[in-house]
């Protein structure tokens, strides 16, 4: 990664899930922008190569390693943005957990209730915690990461399936809420199959190789943000796109 444009200077983005995969390359993307990145993810270790990576290559980026089952842990955060600077940009809701794949009548309910937590609990506390520095923004941005599965259900994948469901409910409810109200707009990214550790487990038997690399989607995520986009946007990513 080298830095190959200054579109996003002077700009502030939060990204969930960024220890690696789509996360870390959404990152990557922003910075290589100009824009100061803002890392989180529940472990330390992954998000300390990802800063390293954009600090090598002239970028900007904050590592703030917490858990976002913890409420408490989501409203410390964005206090210590406000403080620093003011408003937030881009919020970028990354962070998800697939669960087990299995017949609806024998999901476990506890890993269903910490499924639920992260998937829809969660991402409802970083909105509500992050709308006032999205307003502040001149053009606040929230781009939420899902999945097709939840708009055509699947065998097997009922318990994702359902907390991705309602979590574009709860985020399309948020961008139809803010249109008229504020320049916050919200847009659903289905990135369709890439190359991540949540996909080979979900597809074991996938050759990885052909589907695409997580740069692909930090690419167009980048490119979003720099354009612009209508509130409660979707956009469903092919298997196979070039490699950005």
């Amino acid at each position: 990664m080298t830095m190959n444009s200054e579109e996003l200077a002077g700009q502030t983005a939060l990204v969930t899930g960024a220890s690696r995969g789509i996360g870390a390359a959404i990152a990557e993307s922003l910075a290589r922008r100009g824009a100061h990145v803002v890392i989180t993810a529940r472990t330390a270790g992954g998000l300390e190569e990802l800063e390293d990576r954009i600090h090598d290559a002239g970028g900007s980026a904050t590592i703030a390693p917490l858990d976002l089952t913890d409420g408490d842990s989501i409203a410390r955060l964005a206090s210590a943005i406000a403080e620093r600077w003011q408003q937030l940009d881009m919020l970028v809701l990354n962070a998800a957990m697939l669960g087990t794949l299995t017949p609806v009548g024998a999901i476990d309910g506890k890993e269903f209730n910490k499924l639920l937590t992260l998937n829809l609990v969660a991402q409802q506390a970083l909105i509500a915690n992050f709308d006032p520095l999205l307003r502040r923004a001149p053009a606040g941005r929230l781009v939420a990461l899902s999945t097709g599965v939840a708009r055509t259900p699947r065998a097997y994948w009922g318990a994702y399936a359902a907390s991705k469901a309602a979590f574009e409910v709860l985020v399309s409810s948020y961008g139809a809420e803010m249109r008229n109200i504020s320049n916050v707009r919200t847009a659903i990214l289905d990135p369709g199959g890439t190359r991540t550790q949540m996909r080979a487990r979900a597809y074991p038997g996938e050759d990885p190789q052909s589907i695409k690399d997580p740069a692909v989607v930090g690419e167009f995520v980048a490119r979003m943000m720099v354009d612009g986009f209508d509130s409660t946007a979707y956009h469903a990513l092919p298997k196979v796109m070039a490699e950005a």
